[in-house]
């Protein structure tokens, strides 16, 4: 059930619910009504635009939403992507669960096709367990190249990089030492998996970077998965799950003291 509510009293009948409503499932007959519940993207746009604040859906009372806050003045925002850096080296400490839990849950905001919101988050809140993972796939790559079964092209030569790395100086250059790691997946039924699972990384990403930490979408450890597919397994993520990226989070044991120079954007403009 949507729970959709109109207060007769509030309502100006302005029409904006209907106009603004992107599955086009509200009509107005004096008050505005749902034609067709099923057909509901759940988006909450009909109780976001009402000026006067008349409509409750699905739990979402007006009377009980978050203030107005300030948005980030546009050069704060071009700051934040220009100063942005991919960060391999980071302090052996955990982060606050309460901070992780605050990332994750702005970060589930993103959005995602037709607003299925269904983005699975996996986290690894514990660099100790940081720690087994990266032993777990270290023996795994190990055991892959003295059988002679790394991939061939571009992977195969970055997994040698990996194992040499780890024999040679016992340095594991895929998880970095990072505390924390998060994965993003998506049910393969979904509208949109493959789009979701990037743009809520892409926004924890930026939000990361606003409180001070460190972050990596790490390619490497992608190619690890597709190779030792267990690890998959271990880390709880559903069957039916599209696997996204994988991202290194935690403070950073390095300091930038100016951005990178990039661009010119190479741009085709359409006129």
């Amino acid at each position: 059930m949507l729970q959709f509510h109109v207060d007769g009293d509030l309502c100006i009948r302005c029409g904006e619910c209907a106009t603004d409503c992107p599955a086009g499932v509200i009509a107005l007959d004096d008050l505005p009504a749902i034609t067709n519940e099923e057909g509901c993207y759940r988006c909450l746009h009909c109780y976001m635009v009402c000026p006067t604040g008349a409509i409750s859906i699905l739990g979402c009372d007006p009377k009980e939403a978050d203030e107005a806050k300030s948005l980030p003045a546009p050069e704060e925002v071009d700051n934040l992507i220009r100063w942005r850096r991919s960060v391999r080296r980071y302090k052996d400490e955990n982060l606050p669960p309460e901070l992780i839990d605050s990332l994750v849950q702005t970060a589930c905001h993103a959005p995602t096709g037709v607003n299925a919101q269904d983005v699975l988050f996996t986290v690894v809140r514990d660099k100790g367990r940081m720690r087994v993972l990266g032993k777990e796939m270290m023996a795994c790559l190990d055991k892959l190249e003295k059988a002679g079964e790394l991939p061939g092209g571009l992977a195969g030569k970055y997994l040698n990089f990996v194992v040499r790395a780890w024999r040679d100086m016992g340095l594991d250059v895929v998880l970095r030492g990072a505390p924390h790691l998060l994965l993003t997946s998506a049910p393969k039924a979904a509208p949109c998996p493959v789009q979701d699972v990037h743009i809520a990384l892409a926004q924890f990403e930026l939000l990361a970077s606003a409180h001070g930490l460190g972050t990596l979408w790490d390619g490497l450890f992608m190619m690890a998965l597709s190779v030792c597919p267990h690890l998959v397994a271990h880390l709880g993520l559903p069957e039916d799950h599209l696997l996204g990226y994988a991202m290194l989070f935690g403070k950073p044991a390095v300091e930038y003291h100016r951005p990178a120079r990039r661009g010119p954007a190479r741009i085709n403009y359409v006129d």
